[in-house]
């Protein structure tokens, strides 16, 4: 009992370590693709921080797999490396033993990560989704910036502005382009601005003293105008609505499906537990090393090793989608393979040393 807790130990100190790295690394580059949205006035800043912390929630689904992988190649490496793992094995302590050890340390971690992936992933991505679509939907000039592109709605009409009256609340030499379906809609104004709303009335947008074009796509009815003043209205309360994500589903709706792309969606939701039990014990036979030697070549070949199982899933998921590859094998053959792997990296030492 007390070396079961003293290899769980040597696990536990660099998981943290790894996970703590892992999620600063990466809450740093959301931070910096949201604030950029944020110095736009595309986003607010409630709903930055917001969605740093709902995308770090999504991304620990495959963080801890990682994590645990590594720390059990880095602190089982170390024992091999100041040789107290020869005296463990003096003490009676068998590679078995070891292996029992970290499975059980890896299902917990397994469910944890599980719980992420099946309810926690989908209720993230349905928040998200509602806020990025609410502060599209939400126009507002005080948002904008002079001289920067702004993505009206549901992303069809891109408004830009050259200077900005924000006293006034007044937009100068403006420029939109609007997609219509079988057309697109460009307008060029002097000037643009909000008029205040009345109770349910729908958001307009007026523009003065300018010119609008209306493109057909196969070029058989454009149409010119030259106008004084042009209310266009904007339908927020349609846009404001993500409507359909099958990120943000549910996993039983998932699970009913027979759609290619929600089919992939749902065996990734229940392939990340697995994952992680695999990682987990796949690090044991990979963080062997001589006494006394570096464990960077081991860790290495385990950078590697999971490098390859990570671009392996990416695919056979692509193929799954696209509708190339169905629901058997899925996406479970990768997992198969790593399975292989893990078994002919734990067994054939064990068959060689009864030679």
């Amino acid at each position: 009992m007390i070396i079961n807790h003293y290899l769980a130990r040597e696990i536990i100190k660099p998981l943290f370590m790894v996970v703590g790295i892992l999620v600063v690394i990466f809450a740093t580059y959301r931070s910096s693709v949201y604030l950029a949205e944020a110095t736009k006035g595309l986003l607010p800043m409630d709903t930055v921080l917001n969605l740093i912390f709902l995308k770090i929630v999504i991304s620990l689904e495959m963080l801890l797999p990682t994590a645990l992988y590594l720390a059990v190649v880095v602190g089982l490496g170390r024992l091999y490396k100041d040789s107290e793992m020869i005296a463990l094995n003096a003490l009676g302590v068998s590679e078995l033993q070891i292996l029992k050890t970290v499975f059980r340390f890896s299902v917990i971690i397994a469910i944890v990560v599980g719980i992420l992936s099946i309810y926690g992933r989908p209720w993230a991505y349905r928040i998200s989704y509602f806020l990025e679509a609410k502060a599209e939907a939400e126009f507002d000039i005080s948002k904008m910036q002079a001289g920067h592109f702004f993505v009206l709605a549901d992303a069809n009409r891109v408004l830009y502005a050259k200077h900005i009256d924000r006293d006034q609340g007044v937009l100068k030499d403006v420029f939109v382009q609007s997609d219509l379906g079988d057309a697109t809609q460009v307008i060029h104004a002097r000037e643009a601005y909000l008029p205040p709303l009345e109770l349910g009335d729908a958001p307009t947008l007026v523009f003065l003293d300018g010119s609008g074009y209306q493109l057909d796509r196969e070029g058989r009815r454009d149409r010119t105008l030259v106008f004084n003043r042009l209310t266009v209205h904007l339908d927020s309360e349609r846009t404001a609505d993500p409507g359909y994500k099958r990120k943000a589903e549910s996993t039983a709706n998932l699970a009913k499906s027979e759609k290619p792309k929600e089919i992939a969606e749902f065996q990734w939701r229940l392939s990340t537990p697995l994952t992680t039990l695999i990682l987990g014990m796949l690090g044991v036979p990979l963080s062997r090393v001589p006494p006394r030697e570096g464990n960077y070549g081991r860790l290495f070949v385990a950078v590697l090793v999971y490098a390859a199982f990570f671009n392996l899933t990416g695919m056979a998921r692509t193929w799954v989608e696209q509708g190339q590859v169905g629901a058997m094998p899925g996406i479970w053959w990768v997992h198969l393979l790593l399975s292989a792997v893990l078994l002919l990296l734990v067994y054939y030492p064990l068959m060689r040393s009864k030679k």
